[in-house]
């Protein structure tokens, strides 16, 4: 046999020992619990998906997926964490709205957010609404444009955090319809709701599982969804769409990995993770949060990731708004 021979073969009984030994590591993976840190409080939306998901991995995996909440400096915290991680598999990060504005919000972040992390798939998305108290004069959004226009700053909208969907929304929502109103900042979505529903403020942009009972009760009215289209969940509300064509944005939940994970193990992650998606029962307990479930590629959450990167870093930066 030539060298040229020797060489061939044994470059290929190297490729195929990597390729082995890849395929032999996704199968043994996890040996161990796996960590799964989300980076605010228990009972908000990323924390409720994180456990369902967890939960599914678990039992297909026969390893314990273990929630670890890591709360503070919106988000920021408990995202550097897993950066830190060692790149094994046995921490993941589950991301939430914050992960795509925090870049544009702080002047630095003790991560870089798509460097130091591999995608491994988006989890959920859905709506917000727009709702307003039920004595006010607007019975759909462009009513709500007239009376914003008329009384400029006599609006009270509600908001969470400069960050929040909630803020970004409503000034996405000014510059689309050349209104003004006036943000009156709540450090919770609950105290929000509270005063909204008191009356103290007039309107807000919610996520539907949060307000579907002051709904039903009457004690809110909703305007309009966020979707591309009408919610399942509130069919008679319009999209906002159907007044500004391109107004779509809908809360998400993604999960990802250190950067250096093996691939081979955020593609085995990816597959179980789309299989637990997609069964029944995942899906129905998702819609009762008001999302829907959004299995798909690494390469999908990547693109999500960094249009949301795109489209609210270029709102924060023309409205000025800082972490004040």
């Amino acid at each position: 046999m030539g060298r040229r021979s020797v060489g061939a073969a044994t470059l290929a009984l190297a490729i195929l020992a990597a390729t082995g030994g890849a395929e032999a590591r996704a199968q043994a993976y996890p040996a161990k619990p796996v960590r799964v840190i989300v980076p605010n409080a228990t009972s908000g939306l990323a924390d409720i998906c994180a456990r369902l998901v967890a939960a599914g991995l678990g039992e297909a995996l026969r390893q314990p997926f273990l929630v670890d909440n890591r709360p503070g400096a919106g988000g920021t915290l408990g995202t550097a964490a897993a950066a830190r991680a060692q790149p094994d598999g046995y921490t993941l990060l589950v991301v939430f709205d914050s992960h795509a504005t925090n870049p544009a919000l702080f002047r630095s972040l003790p991560y870089d957010t798509l460097a130091d992390f591999a995608p491994v798939s988006l989890l959920a998305r859905g709506p917000l609404v727009l709702v307003v108290r039920p004595d006010l004069e607007a019975d759909g959004v462009a009513q709500f444009v007239k009376l914003a226009r008329a009384k400029p700053g006599a609006i009270n909208f509600a908001t969470v955090g400069p960050g929040s969907p909630a803020r970004l929304l409503m000034e996405l929502l000014k510059s689309e319809a050349d209104i003004g109103v006036t943000m009156v900042a709540y450090k919770g979505a609950g105290a929000a709701l509270g005063d909204l529903v008191g009356g103290q403020v007039d309107a807000m942009f919610a996520t539907v599982p949060s307000v579907s009972s002051h709904l039903k009760a009457g004690r809110l009215r909703a305007l309009a969804v966020t979707s591309a289209r009408r919610s399942a969940m509130l069919p008679a509300v319009p999209a906002m769409s159907e007044t500004y064509p391109g107004f779509v944005s809908e809360a998400w939940v993604g999960l990802l990995a250190p950067s250096k994970t093996p691939p081979e193990i955020v593609a085995r992650l990816n597959a179980e993770v789309g299989r637990i998606l997609d069964l029944a029962d995942t899906r129905t307990r998702f819609a009762d949060l008001g999302l829907e479930t959004a299995p798909g590629s690494r390469e999908d959450l990547d693109r999500w990731i960094r249009a949301e990167m795109d489209r609210w870093g270029r709102v924060i930066r023309e409205r000025g708004i800082t972490l004040e």
